[in-house]
C-alpha cells in the first residue's frame, strides 16, 4: 500500500507529491506536513497498524512514510520504544495523582534524536543519497552519526566549537566527519544547507527536512500505547493527559503534535482521553517560541541564546510556527524557566533514577513551574519527557549536583559526615 502520499505546507497550504520537494515549501519556505493516506489506513484497523513484535519505533512502520530500512540487528532498528516510568515520591512532591517521565535516554545514542535520524537515514537509503549532513549542537549529530554508522552510511556533522566535547567525542567514534564552526548553532546550520546544496548532500536539518518530525512522533504514538496499556488509566472521557516537552528549535514538540494528529485521524484517541494538552517549556534565556506564543501571534523573532542547555540553545528556531500551534491548538501553553530551574530539575529526576542532561531536566521544571501556577492540578495525568542522558554534558551534572566532600581514610571521619 503506498501510504505517504505527499506534503502540505504548514504556512501557505500547497500540496505536493511525494517527488516534488524534498525540504521546505518553495513558495514560502514553510516546513512540510507528510501526508499520509489516512482513509487506507483507517480501514486497516488498529491491530494492523503496530508490529507488536518490534520493541523499537519500527513497531509503527505502517504509520511511517519509509519502507522497512533492513539494517536489522543493528541500532538503526533499537531506537525508539523507550520506558515510561512512574516516579511516586515526585508525584507525592508536586501533588500529583498521576505522573510518568517517558526516559529518551535508553536510545542507541542516548538521546530522542535517534528517532529521526533512524528515519531519515532509512530515507537517504530509499533516495540512494550517498552522505547525510545535519548541523547539530551535538545530539542530532551524534544520532545521525550513530545510525548512520550502522549500515555504512557516510555522514557530515557541523556544530558549533562550543558544544560539550563528550557530544562531539560521540561524533567521532561513530566515524562521522566532524567540521566544528567558529560561531553558534544558526551558523553551523545556515553552513550545513549550504554545504548540502554545493555537495548534492542529503540534509537531515530539524525544522528544515520533513522526515526529522515523522520520526520524532512515534514518541507520541507510544505514549498512546503505554498510557492506554497503564491500568490505572480512566476510561475515555476523563482528563486529558498533559505532555511536558522541551523545547529548542520546535521540531520535537512539533512532531509529537503530528503523531497525536495522526492518532486523532484514524480515531485512536479515545482511550487516553482524546488530544493531550502540550505544553512546551523553554530557558528564560532562549525563549523565541515562548515569546512568540505569550505575544499571540505565529511571527517568530530572533533572540540571543545563552542557555547552559545546549540542546534547546537556539536563536531562530527553524520550525517555530507548527511549535506554536502544538500547544495552541491542544490547549496548552508555554513556560519559560531559568537556568538555575533546570539546575535544579537534573538531581530531582536523579533522586528517582533518572539521569538527564539540561535540555531534558527543562521539561520537568516546566512542570514544577506549571503546578505552582496551577496550570496543573492534582487531577491532571501528565507525561514529562527526559529527552537526553545526563552523560551528555557532565560539566553541567557536576554543576548541579555540587562537589563530593573529601574525607580521611578512616572510619572516624565517616562517621562525622553521616551522622
Amino acid at each position: 500500500m503506498q501510504k505517504f502520499i505527499g506534503y502540505r505546507c504548514s504556512l501557505c497550504g500547497a500540496e505536493y507529491a511525494p517527488d516534488e520537494v524534498t525540504y521546505t515549501c518553495p513558495k514560502d519556505g514553510g516546513n512540510l506536513d507528510v501526508v499520509l493516506d489516512y482513509a487506507a489506513l483507517k480501514r486497516r484497523g488498529a491491530a494492523d497498524l503496530i508490529l507488536a513484535d518490534a520493541p523499537s519505533l519500527w513497531r509503527y512502520l505502517p504509520l511511517l512514510p519509509v519502507g522497512d530500512p533492513n539494517g536489522r540487528g543493528t541500532p538503526l532498528r533499537a531506537a525508539g520504544w523507550t520506558p515510561m516510568f512512574s516516579p511516586a515520591s515526585l508525584a507525592r512532591q508536586l501533588g500529583l495523582r498521576r505522573l510518568w517521565v517517558k526516559d529518551e535516554s535508553p536510545n542507541p545514542t542516548a538521546s530522542f534524536k535517534d528517532r529521526a535520524s533512524a528515519v531519515v537515514v532509512a530515507r537517504a537509503r530509499e533516495i540512494g543519497a550517498e552522505v547525510v549532513v545535519t548541523a547539530s549542537t551535538g545530539n542530532a549529530g551524534a544520532a545521525l552519526a550513530g545510525m548512520a554508522a550502522a549500515v555504512g552510511h557516510k555522514a557530515v556533522i557541523f556544530a558549533p566549537k562550543t558544544a560539550p566535547p563528550a557530544k562531539i567525542a560521540q561524533l567521532r567514534v561513530f566515524g562521522a566527519e566532524v567540521l566544528l564552526v567558529d560561531g553558534n548553532y544558526d551558523a553551523a546550520f545556515d553552513l550545513s544547507i549550504e554545504a548540502a546544496e554545493a555537495f548534492g548532500w542529503y540534509c537531515r536539518n530539524t525544522g528544515y527536512n520533513p522526515f526529522t518530525a515523522e520520526g520524532k512522533k512515534t514518541a507520541a504514538f507510544e505514549i498512546w500505547e503505554q498510557v492506554s496499556a497503564m491500568s490505572d488509566q480512566p476510561s475515555a472521557g476523563s482528563r486529558r493527559i498533559s505532555v511536558f516537552v522541551s523545547v529548542g528549535d520546535g521540531n520535537i514538540i512539533s512532531g509529537i503534535h503530528k503523531g497525536f494528529k495522526d492518532l486523532q485521524a484514524l480515531g485512536l484517541l479515545d482511550s487516553i482521553g482524546g488530544m493531550p494538552r502540550i505544553f512546551g517549556v523553554q530557558s528564560e534565556q532562549s525563549a523565541a517560541i515562548a515569546n512568540t506564543y505569550a505575544a499571540g501571534t505565529e511571527d517568530i523573532q530572533p533572540v540571543h541564546a545563552t542557555t547552559l542547555a545546549d540542546s534547546i540553545s537556539v536563536d531562530l528556531p527553524r520550525d517555530g510556527v507548527r511549535a506554536v500551534r502544538a500547544a495552541r491548538q491542544t490547549g496548552g501553553a508555554y513556560l519559560t524557566v531559568s537556568d538555575e530551574a533546570i539546575l535544579k530539575a537534573i538531581p530531582a529526576l536523579g533522586r528517582v533514577g533518572i539521569f538527564a542532561e539540561p535540555a531534558g531536566a527543562t521539561a520537568y521544571a516546566g512542570l514544577v513551574k506549571a503546578v505552582a501556577e496551577g496550570l496543573i492540578t492534582p487531577e491532571d495525568p501528565v507525561v514529562v519527557i527526559n529527552t537526553g542522558s545526563g552523560l551528555k554534558d557532565v560539566k553541567s551534572a557536576m554543576r548541579a549536583a555540587g562537589e563530593a566532600p573529601v574525607i580521611e581514610p578512616t572510619l572516624d571521619a565517616v562517621r562525622k559526615m553521616v551522622g
